[in-house]
């Protein structure tokens, strides 16, 4: 490679492939279990048909259908008439038939999109096509590392679960919108119930990275198959998160920085993302389209889905409700978002908006419970079968019997910590609002125990009021309101 190939500026070009867990009670062809039990031992949810014993046949799970053409709709894809399955052949120890049944040439939807925000801007992402699949079952290797590992074991329990890969266009400049993507697209399928984050292996992704000529690159941004086609590309497998996208793209766009700028070229390969070591490493020469000998499956008859898609509902989705709640409850747009995070967190604002103002309401749900939730690393399902003690806590702060600082700093933590209601927490610590002449004495005893704060509030000092609303709230046991405080101590201080 010439020395000017090695020095010219290039552009990152991402695409990925988008491993999604469906879910659905049973595996995707068989009538086993999704749902691990506890404590469950290797290669016992397992039958016939998902270890593709000899003589076992396929019956494809209407659920999982159903919940593709609900991605489909979400995405704006074309759903065709007829949708196919694909016997795609490799060798591989966590495929037991030595096949993968998925979709080859005619996928179940085609050329979607989705709309994500990087630094505030707008960016559409197309997906080239979103198709069904079986997951292989799962290796663990000894030791913990693919290239440290004395021997790997092979578990089936996952064999045959439904997937659905979703495959982008090579849209992406940097890793940072990567993780926008995958972020927005894990919103949208929550929203859509077909999809639960918390299971374990639940999202996986594979990123195809190349660095592309600048002078192949258009003013717009868009790059020819033909350029893409000239520069050889890395395929990073093992990603399970926003965050290890991001990571593991980073550090393979280095890498293949540092080769070019050594004068050597791009290895056309397969690479497993580390996530242990933070780094890439070298798993095998990347298969082309051809070596995986795709067929017809002809134990599966062609599935017809065109008409069957307007009569399965989706709903709203994050971006239409996100705009509904600025409109209909007056919100910002921090404020919107946060409380349309997860399908969850949105049902369980309006429930609380339904009997307060939407401003306190959002501000009790964004950002108090949010946020000690957030502390707690719980979500809003740990607690959503307690809504009406989260109202009733606000009901007493909307009807002053409880004071702000109180309510937030002492009676909801310990209702998250203690599983307490708000009555309960409220009696043992003694927690009423203090009535006007408890008040006005601690207001009198501040100031008379104080006389260098209110000889430097005279003197101009706005701290020492602070200091002096503090000596009162500690009296009252933060059972006075702030405000009240301030305004009688500068009533009796200017009087």
């Amino acid at each position: 490679m010439s020395t000017q190939a090695a020095t010219e500026e290039r552009t990152v070009v991402i695409g990925l492939e988008v491993h999604v867990q469906l879910e659905t009670d049973t595996k995707i062809f068989c009538g086993c279990s999704t749902e691990p039990e506890e404590d469950e031992e290797p290669n016992t949810r397992t039958c016939p048909t998902c270890l593709g014993l000899p003589g076992a046949l396929p019956v494809l799970n209407e659920a999982a259908v159903e919940a593709a053409v609900k991605v489909g709709k979400a995405i704006d894809a074309d759903i065709p008439e007829t949708t196919t399955f694909h016997r795609k052949n490799y060798y591989y120890p966590d495929l037991p038939k030595n096949f993968q049944l998925t979709q080859y040439d005619a996928p179940i939807c085609q050329s979607g999109e989705l709309e994500v925000r990087v630094d505030s801007e707008p960016r559409t992402i197309g997906i080239t096509r979103a198709h069904l699949e079986e997951d292989p079952g799962s290796l663990q290797h000894a030791g913990g590392s693919i290239e440290s590992a004395t021997h790997t074991l092979v578990n089936y329990n996952r064999a045959g679960t439904p997937l659905m890969e979703i495959v982008t266009e090579p849209d992406f400049r940097s890793p940072a919108e990567t993780r926008a993507f995958l972020a927005k697209l894990e919103e949208v399928l929550e929203y859509l119930g077909v999809f639960d984050p918390t299971r374990d292996g639940s999202l996986r992704v594979d990123a195809n990275v190349s660095l592309v000529p600048e002078d192949r690159v258009a003013d717009d941004g868009t790059i020819t198959d033909e350029a893409l086609a000239d520069v050889n590309r890395a395929e990073v497998k093992n990603i399970s998160s926003h965050k290890g996208a991001e990571q593991a793209l980073a550090y393979e766009v280095t890498r293949q920085e540092n080769v070019l700028r050594r004068g050597r070229e791009i290895e056309q390969e397969t690479r497993h993302w580390d996530e242990a070591r933070g780094v890439t490493v070298s798993m095998r020469s990347k298969e082309a389209e051809k070596d995986y000998r795709y067929f017809r499956e002809a134990d599966l008859p062609a599935l017809e889905v065109s008409d069957w898609k307007e009569s399965i509902p989706i709903p709203e989705l994050p971006d239409a409700r996100r705009e509904r709640f600025r409109d209909e409850y007056g919100l910002d747009r921090e404020s919107a978002s946060k409380l349309t995070s997860t399908k969850a967190v949105a049902d369980f604002f309006e429930d609380v908006a339904e009997s307060f103002d939407p401003e306190l309401a959002a501000t009790w749900v964004a950002d108090n419970l949010l946020g000690e939730l957030n502390y707690r690393e719980m979500a809003i399902t740990d607690v959503e079968d307690r809504l009406d003690e989260f109202k009733r806590l606000i009901e007493l702060v909307d009807a002053e019997e409880l004071t702000v600082k109180n309510a937030e700093e002492v009676v909801l933590r310990e209702m998250l910590d203690a599983g307490e209601d708000p009555e309960t927490v409220i009696e043992r610590e003694g927690l009423g609002v203090a009535d006007s002449g408890e008040v006005e004495a601690a207001v009198d005893a501040a100031i008379d125990d104080n006389p260098d704060a209110v000889s430097d509030y005279h003197d101009g000092d706005e701290g020492a009021i602070n200091f002096l609303v503090g000596q009162v709230m500690q009296e009252t046991g933060g059972s006075a309101d702030p405000g009240e405080v301030n305004g009688l101590l500068r009533e009796r201080l200017e009087g």
